[in-house]
């Protein structure tokens, strides 16, 4: 494994007390609070006070950053302005089995998951290049700095191990779950571990967006985070600048620069005594095939394709009863508007309990399996996996094993998704989806109201998705008024929607909208009255930036099938089954 932390500390012990210190969760705001202490003037801190502690404590200990950044100091002694259980929290993030990078990790306001070995890396590189310390030293062969510490050294070497193989499975990722997202303290990954799991990835990418601000301007980190995440864990009415990270990166980064970066710190690493045992039979070309495969995998899984939020970080319930596996590729996708929440939901917090609602609704008052849609896609910059790419949903009548069905949370009869939600969908996902082998090249995008009795996906994205690749079909003049739909579909307010059976044998959703309100502020959502999703298909699903539960396959008609799903499943996560209550996926947290 990429080894980020490698100095091995002793955690302070409290002679006479016999009493553990109260170690904070593992959340970026237990990190800001640290910092504060840190770097107060008043306590004789300063913006360099908290790398040089974090140098100390082990980041930077590989050999590529050593040569960019020099040796570590000596191993620090506790501050006086930190607490012993601050300063536990902060000697475990950075002291770990170099195999698990991943433990280095807290939990960012908008629902991802930050490595800080990279983060902090590229934080001293920006630092010193805008003055503040120790300046640089020139590399030969020439490397960027920022990007050696971050993303350049790590990619090289996970993929120089995985050299050899048929994929580049053990080379990114994977995701993971936190046991406990109001109180995050263990982060377990949900498939083979690599040198560069998506905590690594998302730190390296926050370091090079960062490291490149203070080059420009320095300031203090605390300040530069806490604009950078925000803070409350999501409770911002607005997504946070942390939540454009993949466009922000891509824009700084292209493909081009990054193979150019990595083959650069592998040439730098050859001329190191002793030579990386890795490198010791590598020759010139193989360098650089390794750099342009390196280039070419992560700007494609964390640049180009949108994040997806898994069911265990919305804190989805397991599926009741057995899902049926869909067959992909599959050649349609169906855009749906949840109608209820009516408002787009902007941050985390309001997003997960928008899903939560829904799954709650679906399955406590209607009587389903689980939450109908495929995928639900926020306005927070994520999607939300709900189930997923491998399991039938419940979304669109008739066509739930034809393809997947998206939802986007909001109602949008009048007024459209902000621009940045709609490229997501159309310029991420959907590509992204062909790529990934889950959506045929040739595949069709159609809107909900063009195969059933519906407004959804409203008039005006349905007006919007006409001029998108691979719509088809002739435009549907607006369906009947919400009002009219629900008499003519025989809506009396019974708990569960009608047993008509599809053509491919599952059963529609009466286009029941959801009714909860996602505020924009993330306070908890209320379901309405009528509680029913967004219209009467079942291919209520979208892609959000985030993961939402994966959702289930139909083996036979039921009520379940009548769910409009809007939801969004990761299309790089593994197919655990959705009933497994031991799955990560569905290992329930505090927000159920």
């Amino acid at each position: 494994m990429f080894p980020w932390l490698l100095l091995a500390l002793s955690v302070c012990a409290h002679p006479g007390t016999g009493v553990s210190p109260a170690v904070p969760p593992r959340h970026m705001d237990s990190l800001l609070d640290i910092l504060d202490a840190l770097e107060s003037p008043a306590r004789g801190g300063s913006p360099g006070t908290a790398v040089a502690l974090g140098r100390g404590l082990g980041v930077c200990s590989t050999p590529g950053c050593r040569a960019v950044l020099g040796e570590p100091p000596g191993t620090p002694e506790r501050p006086p302005v930190v607490t012993p259980g601050q300063w536990q929290l902060l000697t475990e993030l950075l002291r770990h089995d170099p195999a698990t990078p991943e433990l280095g990790a807290v939990l960012a306001p908008d629902g991802s998951t930050v490595a800080l070995g990279p983060l902090l890396a590229g934080i001293e590189v920006g630092l010193r290049s805008g003055g503040v310390g120790r300046p640089l030293p020139t590399l030969d062969p020439p490397a960027d700095p920022l990007l050696a510490v971050t993303i350049a050294e790590a990619l090289g070497t996970s993929f120089l191990l995985a050299r050899g193989g048929d994929n580049n499975a053990t080379a990114l990722g994977p995701d993971g779950c936190w046991d406990d997202v109001e109180n995050p303290q263990n982060y377990t990954l949900r498939g083979p571990p690599s040198p560069v799991p998506d905590p690594v990835a998302i730190g390296a990418m926050d370091g090079v967006i960062l490291g490149a601000r203070l080059a420009r301007e320095p300031l203090p980190v605390a300040e530069l985070l806490r604009g950078y995440y925000r803070t409350g864990n999501g409770s911002e009415a607005w997504r946070p600048p942390s939540s454009y990270r993949r466009r922000d990166f891509g824009a700084l980064v292209g493909r081009e620069r990054l193979e150019k970066e990595v083959a650069a710190v592998l040439g730098l690493l050859r001329t190191l005594s002793p030579i990386p045992e890795l490198l010791r039979d590598v020759g010139t070309q193989q360098v650089a095939t390794v750099a342009r495969w390196a280039a070419r995998e992560f700007s494609e899984r964390y640049v180009e394709c949108p994040a997806i939020v898994p069911r265990c970080l919305w804190g989805a319930r397991p599926y009741r009863g057995t899902p049926s596996p869909l067959r992909p590729p599959l050649g349609s996708v169906f855009l749906h508007h949840t109608l209820e929440p009516a408002r787009p939901c902007r941050t985390f917090g309001a997003c997960a309990s928008a899903m939560r609602d829904m799954q709650r609704f679906h399955q406590d008052t209607r009587g389903w399996d689980d939450i109908g849609y495929s995928f639900v896609v926020g306005s927070d910059g994520y999607l939300y996996e709900g189930r997923g790419w491998h399991w039938v949903g419940a979304h669109t009548k008739g066509y739930n094993t034809k393809g997947f069905g998206v939802g986007i949370v909001g109602d949008f009869t009048a007024t459209l998704p902000d621009p940045d939600t709609l490229a997501l969908v159309r310029d991420q996902l959907l590509p992204c989806a062909v790529r990934s082998g889950h959506v045929r090249p040739d595949f069709t995008l159609r809107g909900h109201r063009q195969l059933g009795h519906t407004d959804c996906p409203g008039n005006a994205l349905f007006q919007e998705i006409q001029s998108w690749p691979g719509f088809q079909g002739t435009p549907v003049a607006p369906g009947l008024g919400v009002g009219d739909r629900w008499r003519g579909l025989g809506w009396a307010g019974q708990g569960r929607e009608r047993l008509d059976t599809g053509p491919d044998g599952h059963q529609p959703s009466v286009d029941g909208h959801w009714s909860s309100r996602c505020w924009s502020d993330g306070s908890q959502l209320d379901p309405a009255l009528d509680g029913h999703q967004t219209h009467g298909s079942q291919l209520d699903s979208a892609l959000d930036g985030r993961w939402p539960c994966s959702p289930p396959a139909w083996q036979a008609p039921s009520p379940d099938d009548h769910q409009p799903g809007h939801i969004l499943a990761h299309p790089t996560g593994p197919a655990a089954h959705p009933s497994n209550p031991n799955s990560p996926q569905n290992k329930p947290n505090s927000r159920t």
